[in-house]
């Protein structure tokens, strides 16, 4: 027990650490004149712009702008990224056709897809949901397929002896067994859908955390920009720790049940 408490103290300190020696490197910079003005303002105005910007009911206007086309653009690339996944990991053959393909759109910049996505679906809220959809999709399809080329062939052969079709075997072999691979894939698809989205708004758009943050820079609002920085750096952060911390707790719970032998009681 002491092993544990020891070792989350110390990883606890060095991210205090961190983060004051972080703060105090970005006062003396700002109050050093190295840079030019309010390129990297003091930590007294961002905090003040941060106060501002959350008293602000339009913030939330333009919040709620950014949730709805993260969301959904993730959900689409969730499940695109996870049924792709199953096939390419499931179908050596298919698998291998398409990794050429997969692998090579997955490094490049989304944000050079935005010009044929504005001519597939218009400038509106459509472009930044399907630009946040392309960015998940290959984080998710490619820790899926490898999740699924690494399983045990064991549970495959189970599932085939029980006679499960397709859906049968993704929901209740597949799925369940890739559970660490999906986590991964979706904590990546999150962050890549944020930013996929902040950069279409950035772009093209008239609402948004990314138009706010664009316009706060057009206007040499430096504090106010750093301050809607700071609020999508802490929301993206919250929602991907969120999102580790229940596949964790999820996976806790399906080894707890395994190792309970059948017709114990709780």
């Amino acid at each position: 027990m002491a092993a544990p408490a020891l070792k989350c103290m110390s990883v606890t300190a060095i991210r205090l650490t961190t983060l004051i020696v972080t703060l105090a490197v970005w006062e003396l910079v700002s109050r050093s004149g190295w840079l030019y003005e309010d390129v990297v303002p003091p930590l007294e105005k961002i905090a003040l712009a941060l106060g501002r910007l959350l008293i602000d009911p339009l913030t939330y206007r333009h919040l709620a702008v950014t949730a709805t086309e993260v969301t959904a653009g993730f959900a689409l690339g969730l499940a695109a990224g996870t049924v792709f996944g199953l096939v390419a990991g499931a179908r050596r053959f298919f698998g291998d056709a398409t990794a050429p393909w997969v692998d090579g759109l997955a490094t490049a910049p989304k944000i050079v897809f935005l010009p044929i996505v504005m001519l597939l679906v218009g400038t509106g809220v459509p472009s930044k949901i399907a630009l946040g959809a392309l960015s998940a999709f290959f984080p998710v399809a490619i820790n899926t397929a490898a999740g699924v080329r690494q399983l045990n062939p064991v549970f495959a052969r189970v599932g085939r002896s029980f006679r499960l079709g397709a859906w049968r075997m993704a929901t209740r072999v597949y799925l369940p067994a890739l559970r660490p691979s999906l986590i991964t894939g979706v904590r990546l698809g999150f962050g890549l859908a944020v930013i996929g989205v902040l950069l279409a708004e950035i772009k093209l758009s008239n609402a948004g955390l990314g138009f706010l943050a664009n316009e706060h820079y057009s206007n040499y609002r430096i504090p106010d920009l750093y301050a809607v920085l700071l609020l999508v750096f802490a929301l993206a952060v919250g929602l991907n720790s969120l999102l580790g911390r229940m596949g964790r707790d999820r996976g806790a719970v399906t080894l707890k049940k395994s190792r309970t032998p059948a017709g114990a009681g709780p």
